[in-house]
């Protein structure tokens, strides 16, 4: 197995997916260890103790810093890109911090890791960064960027860079599940738009397709999942069928509905059983690969309003 007895380092490690990830990592995989490396002492301290296992190893850093990066980097055989300011109005007003960290700092990422040789770096992302209407979106659409075309700059080296891109994760930090949670208990709900939609995809899920991702990679790639969507709304009476439902127009920078794939990227895009591979449109790319997988339709696009799949309230509760 690929992450057999691998040192891999997560960034923004102590976050829910970086979490996640460990967890899997650890108990379905034999890694012989798993960098935390994140920017906050008490996550780590509380992580520590929530594990207990002597295979994790904990950096206090930030992706800002590339000296320290290089350092927590040295002997890294597999690196899982998770650490961004990812909160949209939080991005808005702090426009400087969230170029420092999402752009800045995957570059930063992408030297480290090309200095130290590792062999693998998988950059996750999100729908948002598709046709962005806001910064967090714009600063992910450039990640995504930097790690596509970071595999035209590692000239001898080993090391392949991909994204995995996916939608809005459920019950993670800062989503609006412990949001509608919260207001529940004060009998009214703030919805921005009944008509809103959005790509759900789990927590346990979105680390098992990162793991198939950073298995399958040829460097390059951007990796989509086939998940439902669902309205907002639904989702608000899902969660607190008896409060009052309270319409306050969309918050700056908010889309009404998500893009995972867009048209011109439908041009270079294959299909599989479970996923879309996005292909890069540069030299480094063999087009010998995924040659299993299914060419899409010219002008498909892949957006939450228009899915195939959906979720209903049952189904959400049930998850």
């Amino acid at each position: 197995m690929i992450f057999d007895d691998k040192t891999i380092l997560i960034t923004g490690g102590a976050g829910s997916f970086g979490q996640k990830f460990a967890e899997i990592i650890l108990k379905d995989h034999n890694p012989k260890s798993v960098r935390i490396y994140d920017n906050r002492e008490l996550a780590q301290v509380e992580m520590e103790r929530k594990f207990k296992d002597l295979r994790l190893r904990f950096f206090i850093g930030d992706v800002r810093d590339v000296k320290r990066l290089n350092r927590a980097m040295s002997g890294v055989d597999i690196v899982i890109h998770a650490a961004a300011l990812k909160h949209v109005p939080i991005c808005e007003y702090n426009p400087i911090e969230a170029i420092k960290t999402n752009i800045d700092g995957a570059i930063n990422v992408i030297d480290a890791a090309i200095n130290n040789s590792v062999e693998r770096v998988i950059n996750i992302s999100t729908d948002k960064a598709v046709q962005p209407v806001n910064l967090y979106g714009a600063t992910k659409m450039v990640a995504e960027k930097l790690f596509v075309q970071a595999n035209s700059y590692t000239g001898a080296k080993k090391t392949i860079f991909s994204c995995s891109r996916y939608g809005n994760v459920v019950g993670s930090s800062g989503s609006v599940m412990p949001l509608f949670r919260e207001q529940k208990e004060k009998g009214e709900i703030t919805i921005t738009d009944e008509n809103m939609t959005r790509f759900w995809i789990t927590l346990d899920q979105g680390v098992d397709f990162v793991i198939k991702c950073t298995k399958e990679m040829k460097g390059g790639e951007i990796f989509v999942p086939k998940i439902p969507s669902m309205k907002i709304i639904d989702l608000a009476e899902a969660i607190a069928p008896n409060s009052v439902k309270k319409i306050i127009g969309a918050r700056p920078g908010e889309k009404l509905h998500e893009t995972l794939i867009t048209a011109e990227e439908s041009k270079h895009a294959k299909e599989t059983d479970d996923c879309y591979i996005i292909e890069p449109e540069f030299s480094f790319w063999d087009s010998g690969n995924y040659k299993d997988g299914k060419s899409v339709l010219n002008n498909f696009v892949y957006s939450s309003d228009k899915n195939t799949k959906w979720l209903d309230k049952n189904q959400f509760k049930e998850i």
